[in-house]
């Protein structure tokens, strides 16, 4: 059998179907020109085949031919008129069957979209959530981020690596084979060697997907020792590596594998990059808290300080103070003053065990960096100047000592890397230079006023940005919960619409989903036009015809009618077999009921007659009845949970049912009060009395014959 594109002959079977887009059949290809010009699909066929007699039938979506269904005989036969019309059933069927298959499958793919969205949001929404609750311990962040994308994702496992400036150190891991994790623990170390995926993104600072890893020249020629172990060990094939950035500067990558060869989508891609980019919050907040947590844990050298320090994280004026008791006592001095440095002066903060007289000297002349004075020695130097006797010392000529009695000082630069911020200093009223012991307390002093500093900054810094994560998690709960009512609300829809339309017109069905409520469809009582109409000598005809035939003549009589029906906004309550029953004025009001149902009822007459001629022509002797009657009914929806149908109980139904029995083939027999409503718009002829079934006195009928006017006023 032939596989793959075929392009026919213009003169072949499947030829004249594309050319005409009809049916197309061949008594006997030997016969056939091609197959006496040796043509190698018809050679093929009869000599390879067997095929004598073919018959080929288009499959049309409204003019557009979409496929073919060919059927052959291997003897010269060719097929009758029903065959092909059977065969020709089957091809619309197919082209049905065709067009809900890409409705569904649009349907799906919508459906997984908004699946896919939602599980996102989701995962960013937990991840925030994490971030929130574990703003030191960037793991359990990296654990849920790992575990979301994974999973999202569709892939099998996933790390996350640190990068030192010189290599990968891995940090999380999420489902990793045990053997490659083993691997990765005998080599923690992951170098960016040129031709890997590390060394690209050392270099390029881009993410890196491939397809297939067997495919890499590096795990062919088992180059790359790191790449072999992923696929042997790890079973990885298309793996996904996202650098993770600080504006330009990596500090790690973000990887995910799939142990199979399915390339990741652009969405899933963005997914992993906004992942990475929440994996550098999370890092940056951990240093951001380690560097307040070190500084707190260097301040325990005196218990005094800590005290006061994790007392009053943002009084400065509180630590100072403190500070500069404890080194006056501890080291055994008679003053202590804070200078803060304002990147010009040396400007005092505190002064402690001073005179005010003397405090308020020092506050008055604010110091400059230089060689005059201790302070200003060690602003300008950035180092401890320790001085045993100022006396002795011929640069000090700071004029505090002609103030105080000033001997031995010692002055400490306070400095957070190689800024300057201020100076503290201590000093006696002897000549009693202070131990090294002494020195390293108030260098370590100094220290802890520089992260005294520096923690009121960074607890600033990190209030803000606290804030702001927690300002986008309440954001991302709110577009999720957003996000899922909306796609409620059209699942909603789409199970409503699909149950309206079953028994309403489109229009109709789409008027009640647009109104937001069913309350057109509760049991209410109203006046009504009920048409019937089934066919004459169906029974007869079912009971002597093939399945497939009686189903394929329904099929066509459905089909036309139901066109009819929505043209005139009628409402469907029901079709059993060749019964069907159609109500006008409810649930949507109609003007003039009557008519509209008269005039459909015309054309009605108009399409099934072209049918039964073309019936009759088959050989079925069949007609087409239609009776009318207005009244009032009880209207509602009836059924049960899962299947719900429209139904009008009452008189008016049982009349135009039974004028329908009476009604001849071509007849539409109306009662007296739709005469009344159409009188003046169609032409009738009486037809006496009946006595109807289940109706008390005899009824006078009608047959219309024709429109005066099919515009309805």
């Amino acid at each position: 059998m032939r596989r793959g594109p075929l392009r026919p002959d213009p003169e072949a079977a499947l030829g004249l179907v594309a050319r005409t887009r009809q049916v197309a059949q061949i008594a006997d290809i030997t016969a056939h020109r091609l197959y006496k010009e040796r043509d190698p699909v018809f050679v093929a066929g009869a000599e390879v085949g067997g095929i004598r007699t073919i018959v080929a039938v288009p499959m049309l979506k409204g003019k557009e031919l979409i496929g073919a269904i060919t059927i052959f005989r291997q003897e010269v036969r060719p097929f009758t008129d029903k065959q092909i019309a059977l065969v020709t059933n089957f091809a619309a069927q197919a082209v049905i069957a065709i067009e809900n298959a890409r409705l569904l499958n649009e349907l799906r793919q919508r459906t997984t979209d908004l699946t896919e969205a939602l599980e996102q949001q989701t995962g960013t929404s937990e991840v925030l959530k994490v971030i929130s609750s574990f703003p030191g311990d960037p793991q359990p962040v990296f654990a849920a981020m790992l575990e979301n994308a994974v999973r999202i994702c569709g892939a099998n496992f996933g790390n996350i690596y640190r990068w030192d400036g010189g290599a990968f150190n891995l940090l999380a891991a999420h489902n990793t084979p045990a053997a490659f994790v083993e691997y990765r623990r005998r080599s923690p170390s992951i170098l960016p060697a040129p031709g890997t995926a590390y060394g690209h993104i050392v270099a390029t600072k881009e993410a890196v997907h491939v397809a297939d890893a067997m495919t890499l020249e590096g795990y062919v020629e088992r180059s790359k020792p790191g790449l072999v172990a992923a696929v042997e060990l790890g079973g990885a094939r298309t793996f996904l590596f996202v650098p993770m950035l600080k504006e330009d500067e990596l500090l790690g990558i973000f990887t995910i594998f799939r142990q199979e060869v399915r390339p990741f989508t652009d969405k899933q891609i963005e997914l992993v990059k906004n992942f990475a980019a929440q994996a550098v919050i999370a890092i940056e907040n951990a240093r951001l808290l380690n560097e307040l947590r070190e500084s707190l844990e260097q301040q325990t050298a005196t218990a005094d300080v800590l005290e006061v320090i994790s007392r009053s994280a943002f009084d400065l004026q509180a630590v100072f103070e403190t500070v500069a008791e404890s080194s006056v006592r501890l080291c055994g001095a008679d003053r202590a003053f804070i200078f803060r440095f304002d990147g010009e002066l040396l400007r005092m903060v505190v002064a402690h065990n001073a005179s005010p007289e003397f405090a308020e000297w020092v506050a008055n002349h604010p110091i400059r960096p230089g060689r005059h004075s201790g302070s200003a020695r060690a602003a300008l130097e950035h180092r401890t100047i320790h001085i045993p006797d100022v006396l002795a010392d011929p640069e000090y000529v700071y004029g505090a000592k002609d103030v105080e009695p000033i001997r031995t000082i010692l002055g400490v630069p306070i400095l957070k890397g190689d800024d300057l911020l201020g100076v503290m200093m201590i000093y006696r009223l002897e000549v009693r230079p202070f131990t090294d012991k002494q020195i390293a307390l108030v260098e370590t002093f100094a220290d802890q006023a520089a992260i005294a500093i520096e923690n009121v900054r960074l607890l600033e810094e990190l209030r803000r940005r606290t804030e702001q994560v927690e300002a986008q998690s309440h954001e991302l709960v709110k577009l999720n919960q957003q996000l899922e009512q909306r796609v409620a609300d059209q699942v909603g829809e789409i199970e409503r619409m699909g149950r309206l339309r079953r028994f309403l017109p489109p229009q109709v069905a789409d008027l009640i989903v647009a109104s937001g409520t069913e309350k057109q469809l509760e049991s209410h009582r109203r006046e009504i036009t009920a048409l019937f109409c089934d066919l004459r000598g169906f029974t007869g005809f079912s009971e002597s015809s093939d399945p497939e035939d009686v189903m394929a003549l329904l099929r066509d009589y459905h089909a036309a009618i139901g066109e009819t029906i929505i043209k005139y906004s009628g409402t469907l309550e029901r079709y059993a077999g060749d019964g069907v029953m159609v109500v006008f004025n409810d649930p949507v009001p109609v003007e003039k009921p009557a008519l509209q149902a008269v005039l459909m009822a015309l054309e009605m007459r108009d399409v099934i007659g072209a049918l039964t001629d073309k019936w009759r022509r088959l050989g079925h002797d069949i007609g087409f009845g239609i009776g009318i009657a207005h009244g009032f009914a009880t209207l509602g929806t009836i059924g049960f949970e899962g299947r719900f149908d429209y139904a009008a109980i009452g008189t008016v139904s049982n009349v135009a049912s039974r004028l329908c029995d009476e009604a001849k083939p071509g007849q539409i027999l109306i009662s007296p009060r739709v005469f009344m409503a159409v009188e003046d718009a169609v032409t009738v002829e009486p037809v006496g009395e009946f006595t109807l079934k289940g109706i008390r006195r005899p009824l006078l009928a009608y047959n219309v014959l024709a429109a005066i006017s099919q515009k309805v006023e």
